[in-house]
């Protein structure tokens, strides 16, 4: 299976037609349907690492200030424990506790959706544990390397330049809209990201001021290495949605095939 970063950005793009819900859906149309689904998402961002296993996720609307039409949506996908059970075993040096409270988060099933709106495939989620550094994160997604020839196709959500302090709402809609220093930091992590400069994405804490204004908080940029640390020699990266919205977000998203 290919391996895919998505941007997500604002929650509506779950509900609304864009240009980055258009791109989700062409992709989509591109890639083998999968047996199920592994997602990373920024919005799991706990003390831990933790891997949903229940076979029926609840859909969380883990977001405040929407309209209703938001918070009735459902993703009813199932989950998957026996995936679950074998992350778990993937990973005899990782710690991974099976999490029976979470579900799907909105970084999940708000671009989820968008690529099988039947919500027919099983979805398990994994969680990103804030209490280590980049490089166990990267670590541990190249342990999932074995799930891609299963059928299992490995998601990670957020968006590489975040900085939520700074947005300007009231231009969200208007594509390609950067600060000076977000389009510096853009335009710095497209760079490496392309030509796999991995090792500096993992010690991105020494980059330039404007990657660090771009990533104050990484949660939303950790996603994006576990999906890196996946790529093969033989396969190359292609990005799309590659814009910034609101000042200070980046919808860039990838596919690795």
């Amino acid at each position: 299976m290919p391996l895919l970063f998505l941007g997500h950005g604002n929650p509506m793009n779950a509900i609304r037609e864009s240009i980055f819900v258009d791109e989700f859906k062409k992709i989509s149309q591109q890639i083998e349907k999968p047996k199920s689904i592994l997602c990373i998402s920024a919005h799991w961002y706990i003390k831990g690492t933790k891997v949903t296993a229940m076979p029926s996720p609840k859909t969380i609307h883990d977001f405040g200030g929407f309209p209703l039409e938001l918070y009735q949506v459902q993703y009813p996908a199932p989950g998957n424990p026996e995936l679950a059970e074998q992350v778990i075993s993937l990973n005899p040096e990782f710690p991974i506790e099976r999490d029976y409270e979470w579900g799907l988060d909105h970084g999940t099933w708000s671009v989820i959706k968008h690529f099988y709106p039947q919500a027919d495939i099983p979805v398990i989620q994994l969680s990103i544990d804030y209490t280590n550094p980049a490089s166990y994160h990267f670590k541990l997604g190249k342990s999932l390397l074995a799930l891609r020839n299963q059928g299992v196709l490995i998601v990670g959500s957020g968006n590489i330049v975040h900085n939520l302090r700074e947005v300007d709402y009231d231009n969200m809609d208007e594509i390609d809209y950067g600060y000076p220093w977000a389009t510096e930091a853009h335009n710095e992590l497209n760079d490496l990201i392309i030509n796999k400069k991995y090792e500096k994405l993992v010690d991105y804490k020494n980059l330039s001021q404007a990657v660090q204004r771009a990533i104050p908080i990484p949660d939303h940029f950790l996603p994006l290495l576990y999906i890196l640390s996946l790529q093969q020699d033989n396969e190359k990266v292609t990005l799309f949605n590659d814009h910034l919205v609101g000042g200070s977000l980046s919808m860039t998203s990838l596919i690795i095939s």
